[in-house]
C-alpha cells in the first residue's frame, strides 16, 4: 500500500512542478523562433562553429581539446572521458555562439567532477535495469532497501548533473558576450540585443533543464515502485 501511495505523490508532485518551472516547450519554441528572425542574419556573419569553438578555448586556456562538427548530432556536447567537444549542426541558429560557449565551458570543470558524473551515471543507470529486472522476476530480497537506495542515488545523480548544467548555463551568456566584444563583428547595440534574448532564453532553459533533470529521475523512482507493486 506505501509504494501506491508514494507512485501517486510523485504523479501529482510532477505537474505541480512544472507549472511552479513554467515547463512550456511549446512557449521556448515560439520565443526561439521569433528570436531567430530577428537574429539569424547576424550570427551568419560569424566564423564557423570549430573556429568560435577553438576561438573560445583559448580564451579560457584550453587548447587541448578536440573538436569535431557532426551535423548528424542532435545536440553539442562535451565528452570528458576523451577530452572532446562535438558540435551539432547548428550553423542556422542565432544560439549557436551561446551553445558553443557552453561546452567549452564544460571542457575546464572540475575534471574530477565530470569523471565522477561520467562513471556514476552509467553506475545509476546499470542500477535501475538491475532493479527493475529483479524487481520483474520476483528477486528483490528487501524492497524497501532497494527502493531507498534508488531515491538516494537518484538524489544524487541530480545533484551532480544540475550542478554542472546550471554553472556552464549561467556562465555561458557572459562569454558569448566577451566573445563576440572581442571579435567586433557586431555594433554594441547589437550584442546587447543578442545577449538580452540569450539572458531570457536561458531564464527559461536553466528552469527547465532542471526540471527535466528531475522528471528522469522521477521516472525511474516511479517505475521501480510501479514494478515492486505489481510484483
Amino acid at each position: 500500500m506505501e509504494y501506491i501511495i508514494i507512485v501517486l505523490i510523485m504523479i501529482i508532485v510532477l505537474p505541480i512542478l512544472a507549472i511552479v518551472f513554467d515547463y512550456n516547450l511549446k512557449k521556448l519554441k515560439q520565443f526561439t523562433e521569433l528570436e531567430e528572425k530577428k537574429y539569424n542574419k547576424l550570427i551568419e556573419k560569424y566564423p564557423s562553429n570549430i573556429d568560435i569553438c577553438r576561438h573560445i578555448l583559448k580564451k579560457l586556456n584550453n587548447t587541448d581539446v578536440k573538436i569535431e562538427e557532426d551535423k548528424n548530432q542532435k545536440t553539442c556536447l562535451y565528452i570528458s572521458i576523451i577530452n572532446k567537444i562535438i558540435i551539432a549542426d547548428v550553423k542556422e541558429s542565432y544560439t549557436r555562439v551561446q551553445t558553443i560557449c557552453h561546452e567549452c565551458l564544460h571542457s575546464i570543470q572540475s575534471k574530477k567532477l565530470l569523471l565522477i558524473n561520467f562513471i556514476y551515471s552509467n553506475l545509476y543507470l546499470l542500477y535501475f535495469f538491475i532493479t527493475a529486472i529483479l524487481g520483474i522476476l520476483g528477486k528483490v530480497p528487501n524492497k524497501h532497501v532497494f527502493f531507498s537506495l534508488m531515491i538516494l542515488f537518484s538524489y544524487i545523480f541530480y545533484f551532480i548533473r544540475s550542478y554542472l548544467e546550471n554553472d556552464a548555463m549561467i556562465k555561458a551568456e557572459f562569454l558569448a558576450k566577451e566573445y563576440m566584444e572581442e571579435i567586433k563583428i557586431s555594433t554594441k547595440d547589437e550584442i546587447t540585443e543578442i545577449v538580452k534574448s540569450y539572458s531570457q532564453l536561458n531564464n527559461s532553459g536553466i528552469k527547465m533543464t532542471n526540471y527535466k533533470l528531475f522528471v528522469e529521475t522521477m521516472l525511474k523512482t516511479i517505475i521501480i515502485c510501479s514494478i515492486f507493486i505489481i510484483r
